[in-house]
């Protein structure tokens, strides 16, 4: 499962950087290549003050070594090495009327002291943030995950996206991070699923993701905003921020086995607003949205 997998995310960044690239027209992204010292390392891209994306990151990696004692108490094992590898992606756009987007998809092996797997797994999903809501971009976002989805199992969409609207969800807060997609993690050989079913499953979700997306911020980029719209877009990236830095697990695993903090980090947007007790006017756009995000929504 390993290297066919590690050798679909490094054509997938480049594919996903590509399409970014063109959609922005004016900025490219930086390349950092990066060695983990335990183990491993990663290939980070980030876009910066583009036409379209004020920040953005689309990063790969494969880690390995000794699992850290926080995480083996975590997975209830002692003495355990790991692989792990993924590509993890965060786009936050310039114009409010264009939603963030966030995916990952990734691949886990544990082993015992004699180097045999004892566990693998994959993991993933991608789910839409956005800031005003337009409800043909949420069905046509949650639509093309569902054909994703039913490609392999009619019954894997429903189940997916009600985990991603339970992960994705600021508890201290009521209310979802975003609309949603999918969320899926520690998918194991059943009795019905080989780890190649698995694999072709979560490479299909990948392949999905700029259908899902590129057509929405063509569709809104270059509409008109308000100071007071620009406001709106960043008060909520910052339950953007609190989601990210209180429940992600991602980011606790990446902070916990010593990955580097600047690929980590690479999701908190640039510019972000935290005003006391605010909440939008009755009856208003942000408003809307809020109701939405307190009642996630069956968009499909």
């Amino acid at each position: 499962m390993k290297e066919p997998f590690v050798a679909y995310i490094r054509k997938l960044q480049d594919t996903i950087t590509s399409a970014i690239e063109t959609i922005d027209g004016a900025a490219t992204f930086q390349e950092d290549l990066w060695k983990r010292p335990e183990g491993g390392g990663g290939r980070t891209r980030v876009i910066e003050n583009g036409a379209v994306f004020e920040k953005g990151g689309v990063n790969i990696s494969e880690v390995h070594g000794k699992l850290p004692e926080s995480m083996q108490q975590y997975f209830g094992v002692k003495d355990a090495d790991f692989f792990a590898c993924g590509l993890s992606l965060v786009l936050h756009p310039k114009n409010p009327m264009v939603p963030t987007v966030h995916a990952n998809w990734r691949y886990f092996e544990m082993y015992d002291a004699s180097g045999t797997i004892v566990d693998q797994w994959f993991g993933g999903g991608q789910d839409l943030t956005p800031y005003y809501l337009f409800d043909e971009d949420a069905i046509h976002f949650h639509r093309t995950c569902k054909s994703a989805c039913d490609k392999h199992n009619i019954s894997f969409y429903p189940k997916y996206k009600a985990r991603c609207d339970e992960y994705f969800y600021n508890a201290h807060r009521q209310e979802g991070r975003g609309i949603g997609g999918l969320f899926f993690d520690y998918l194991k050989k059943s009795d019905t699923m080989t780890m190649k079913d698995w694999s072709a499953f979560v490479t299909e979700v990948g392949n999905s993701f700029l259908s899902a997306y590129v057509p929405i911020v063509e569709k809104r980029k270059d509409l008109l905003f308000t100071k007071q719209q620009k406001d709106w877009q960043e008060i909520r990236r910052g339950r953007y921020v609190e989601f990210n830095l209180v429940h992600d697990k991602g980011t606790l695993f990446g902070l916990k086995t010593n990955g580097r903090i600047e690929s980590i980090l690479m999701s908190l947007p640039p510019q972000v607003q935290w005003r006391y007790d605010h909440h939008p006017e009755a009856g208003s756009k942000e408003e809307e949205l809020i109701k939405v995000l307190q009642n996630p929504k069956d968009w499909v």
